[in-house]
């Protein structure tokens, strides 16, 4: 089990790793790629995995359904604590929430499952990101329109590539192989932005960052534990969902603080220190989903 392990995080770490050693001394516009990652290959790789009529996506209804419940489920949770230590609401609760299951757990739900939970990770991956882009967004302004979060190409992806598998409507095999391997270019480039966007953030304000690399995993862990147990979940999707809620916070959260002016340095803390504190949860993580998988209970 270690073997594996190693085997899928080693691959996670090394290819953001090249990221960082290259952003470092070449500083490329890492927003260009990541536009060109979000306008393109993500979401021809979101449709490819949702109209390929070999993947039912009625099997994922209650992955989908634990997803959501992990991601609120942390803020409902993390809430009172934040009032209790003060915190901004803001500041804290969004990184809390959405976590980074583009730029990680897709890259590291395919290499520790393999190809057959690829439609499993891009399933939790839509759900994050509707979320972030509605109701995370409305938590930092409530007058943001929702017509911006329907424009985006992963949403116009994700509903074109569901109408396409609840038709039944067959796709040329060689469009799909085409899609696919486009698609497949945002995974390794993920990790690659990744590593480039960790190098704009500091340690400034490192007693938050850490509270966040502790509650981040922590608040999603304990509404996903429950689910395993009381869902309809079989043994792939099980494990998925506890990667998921396991995984630090997305490097998103720092883009938008600054965009919305909203304390950016503060959030950068808690997005690195929770990133570097997941080469400690991921393997415990990982070593548990693998039981889960391979030995059910």
């Amino acid at each position: 089990m270690i073997g594996h392990i190693l085997a899928t995080l080693l691959p996670v770490f090394l290819i953001a790793g090249c990221g960082a050693a290259y952003g470092r001394y070449r500083t490329p516009d890492i927003r260009s790629l990541n536009t060109l990652n979000m306008e393109l290959f993500v979401p021809l790789l979101v449709f490819a995995v949702l109209a390929d009529r070999q993947a039912p996506l009625a099997e994922y209804a209650w992955l989908a359904t634990a997803a959501i419940a992990v991601v609120l489920g942390s803020g409902v949770v993390l809430w009172p604590l934040t009032k209790w230590l003060k915190l901004d609401s803001k500041i804290f609760l969004p990184p809390m929430m959405f976590n980074n299951a583009g730029n990680m757990g897709v890259p590291l739900l395919v290499l520790a499952f393999g190809t057959e939970a690829l439609p499993a990770a891009v399933v939790v991956f839509i759900v994050e990101m509707l979320l972030h882009f509605s109701v995370g967004l409305y938590m930092l302004n409530p007058r943001t329109s929702l017509w911006r979060m329907l424009r985006m190409p992963i949403v116009l992806a994700s509903l074109a590539g569901l109408a396409v598998n609840i038709s039944g409507l067959p796709l040329p095999g060689w469009l799909l192989e085409a899609m696919h391997m486009l698609g497949g270019v945002c995974i390794p480039l993920m990790l690659f932005a990744l590593g480039v966007r960790l190098l704009e953030i500091d340690f400034s304000d490192w007693r938050t960052g850490i509270l966040g690399a502790l509650l981040c995993p922590l608040s999603g862990l304990v509404i996903a534990l429950p689910l395993m147990w009381l869902l309809p979940l079989n043994a792939l999707q099980a494990a998925v969902l506890l990667v998921f809620a396991a995984l630090p916070p997305a490097v998103l959260n720092y883009l938008v603080a600054e965009q919305y002016k909203l304390a950016p340095q503060k959030v950068a803390s808690l997005v690195l220190i929770g990133n570097l504190g997941s080469l400690v949860v991921m393997p415990l993580t990982l070593a548990a989903a693998f039981t889960w998988v391979y030995a059910p209970l």
